[in-house]
Order: structure tokens, then sequence, then C-alpha cells
């Protein structure tokens, strides 16, 4: 008995083996592929070519103030986000030193500006006794050099009074035009210098409803960009906002830096950019000085232009993306379209215009309408049954 129970399990076990092999034979023969084909319409859309780059946004008219003279900031007037006017008291700085400054430059000129009336009325005199030989050559000659001394140092004491009475002037800093004060560098209490230098104590911005925006444009591209052209733009602290706005400037002062890559050997190479000035209103004064803008200058663009996918003129049906029996009518043509009735594929010679790399512009030899060939690809029926088949299945339990 043990040894039947023993022969009936071989059997089996062959059996189902078997089977296995038989279903493994069935699958990897009935592996089926077919090829795809996709296809678009000939139609009416919009193509542009730009240039990208980035840039900063700032106010159109910025100035920054400061101080021509040195001392301590006694007051401030105007803080971050002040609304200031043309004329406006701003800042003092004090005037302890300047005034007692003025004070000394006053006196000396007093001294000098009568010094210089003696010594003219003396040099007069000296000129009509002169005249009548009454005065030697040698008192003539020193009442004239006496006279003209104290005339330098009149003029000279003058101008430095002039200064003292400016520098205490300067002291007193108003706002040179109407704007906004976007940038505060000195607080009460802190000394400036003035040196080679004029110490910046805050930056004003004229109006904030009127940026700009300033895009580094690399050489390789500089040379399809011109005044007038149209911009959109965005930022970073509101992605899903897109400016507009339209070039103003492109300055010929060119900037360079410096990219290093590394391979075999260590290698710089400099990199050339040229500022281009973009106008951008800004009634909701969402635009922030200072903001880094992400820009796309359209060189060229096109509007209602028929146009197909730019991947169709790089189709051509050869090798095995054909079909058994398939048809090929062919043209002698630089730049063509196909067409496809079945197993039958027309080549068209068409004439094209611009191209951003998506859409390619037709200008002749295609209709509207026209249903024209991109891409041809093989696939894996059975796969893609199988898993049509298994999106229907329940999925695991949790």
């Amino acid at each position: 008995m043990k040894s039947k129970t023993r022969k009936s399990i071989i059997i089996s076990v062959c059996a189902a083996a078997v089977v296995v092999l038989v279903v493994l034979l069935s699958g990897k023969g009935g592996k089926k592929q077919e090829i795809r084909y996709e296809t678009a319409v000939a139609g009416k859309s919009d193509i542009a070519v730009y240039v990208t780059a980035t840039g900063t946004i700032e106010p159109v008219t910025e100035v920054e103030v400061g101080t021509q003279v040195s001392g301590i900031i006694d007051k401030l007037y105007a803080d971050y986000n002040s609304i200031v006017k043309e004329g406006q008291l701003i800042a003092e700085m004090d005037k302890v030193t300047l005034e007692s400054d003025l004070a000394s430059a006053r006196a000396t000129f007093q001294g000098s500006e009568a010094e210089y009336i003696y010594q003219k009325k003396n040099y007069e005199r000296n000129v009509k006794l002169h005249e009548k030989g009454l005065v030697s050559d040698t008192d003539f000659e020193l009442a004239e050099y006496n006279y003209r001394m104290s005339e330098s140092a009149y003029n000279s004491s003058k101008a430095a009074l002039d200064k003292a009475e400016r520098n205490l002037g300067y002291a007193t800093i108003t706002s040179p035009i109407d704007g906004v004060v976007i940038d505060k560098a000195v607080e009460e209490g802190q000394t400036v210098a003035a040196g080679f230098e004029t110490p910046r104590l805050f930056t004003i911005a004229a109006d904030l409803t009127k940026m700009q925006v300033v895009a580094d444009v690399d050489e390789a591209d500089i040379g399809g960009v011109a005044v007038g052209q149209r911009v959109s733009f965005t930022v970073d602290a509101f992605p899903d906002d897109v400016f507009e706005g339209k070039v103003m400037q492109i300055r010929l002062g060119s900037s360079s830096s410096s990219s290093s890559s590394v391979t075999s050997s260590s290698t710089s190479e400099s990199v050339v950019t040229y500022e281009v000035v973009i106008s951008a209103d800004n009634p909701d004064l969402k635009l922030k000085p200072r903001l880094t803008a992400n820009i796309n200058i359209y060189t060229e663009e096109r509007s209602g232009v028929l146009g197909v996918p730019a991947k169709a003129l790089r189709f051509t049906p050869v090798g095995p993306l054909m079909e058994k029996g398939s048809i090929i009518n062919d043209c002698d043509a630089a730049s063509k379209v196909w067409t496809r009735e079945g197993n039958v594929f027309t080549a068209h010679a068409v004439e094209i215009g611009l191209s951003d790399g998506i859409y390619t512009e037709i200008t002749g030899g295609l209709a509207e309408g026209t249903e024209v060939v991109t891409e041809a690809r093989i696939v894996d029926s059975k796969k893609e049954n199988a898993k049509a088949g298994m999106s229907f299945m329940p999925g695991p339990p949790r």
C-alpha cells in the first residue's frame, strides 16, 4: 500500500510540472507586439521664442541720502517705510562743533576784513603820494605788498566762513525727492565720518508702483533682445502670479563671472552677461525691492498661425516602426510631414516658420485640419491587456 501511495504522489508531481511547463511555453509563444501611431491635427496656435534670465527687482528712481560732514547723529525723523516729501527734515546731526567752527571762521574773517580795509586805504594814499614823488619806491612797494597780502588773507577767510556756514547747513538733512524710505543705515547717537566716501543714512525710492527689473542676459542670447520686446516674469514670493513688463534699455557695459568645472584637470571659464532693464507696473505693491525674478524675454512671437507639433517634422516611417505591407509615398523635401490612411503613408513637403521646440509654424504646403503622424512606438499588447485587467482587481487588505 505504501509503495502505491508513493507512486501516485510521484505521478501527480510530474503531471503538475508538465502543466507548468506547458503554461510557460505557451506564454512565451503568445507574446504579441503591435505598432501604435500618434497623430495630431494641424491647427491655429500661438508660437513664441523667448530668452530666459534672472534679475533683481529695483525701484525706477532710488536715491541714497548721506552727509558731507562728520559728527554724531542727533535726531532721526524717518524710519523704514516712512513716506517723505521733497525738502522734509529727516535727520539732524549734532551742531555744537559745527557752530563753534562757524564762530571761529567768522571771527577770523572779521579780522581779515578789517586788515584788508586798512591796507587798501593805505595803498591808495601811497599811490597818489608816489605819483607826486613824495614817497620813496621802497615805501610804496611795501604798502602794495601789505595790501596784496591782506587781500589774500581776506579772500581766504571769506572762503573758510562760507565753508563753515555750508557745513552747518549740511547738519540738517532733508529728503531730496518724494518717496518711501526703504533702508536706514544709522541710529541716533551713532558717529559718522565723512572721508573719501559719503556715509549713507537713508535710501529713498521715488515710486514703488513703478518698478524695474535689471536682468543679466547671457552673451549668447543678447543678440536677439531688443528694446520694446514683451517680458513675463515670476518671483518666488508669489509663485502663482505672472507679471508683465517691457524691455526699456540694453546696457552696453558687460560683466563677467568665473565658473569652474572639474574634469581631468581643473579649468575656469568666464561667463559674460549684459544688463537688460525691464519696466514693470506694480499697482498692488507685490513686487518688493531686491526680489529675485525669473524672466522670459520674448524675442519672437506669432499669434493664430498654422502649426503642428515639432516632432511631426522629425517622424520618418522606416524600419521596425512600419507594419507589414505598408506603402510609403515619399517626396524629396528638406521639411516634410506624414499623413496615414490605413497602411499608406504619404509625405507632404511643407514650408516652416517660427518654432519654439514644441510647436512649429507651417507657412505653406499643408491645409488646416490635416491629421499628421507625430510618433510611432512598439507596444506589448498582451502586457497592456494584463495591466488593464489587473486594474479592476481589488487591492490587498491593509
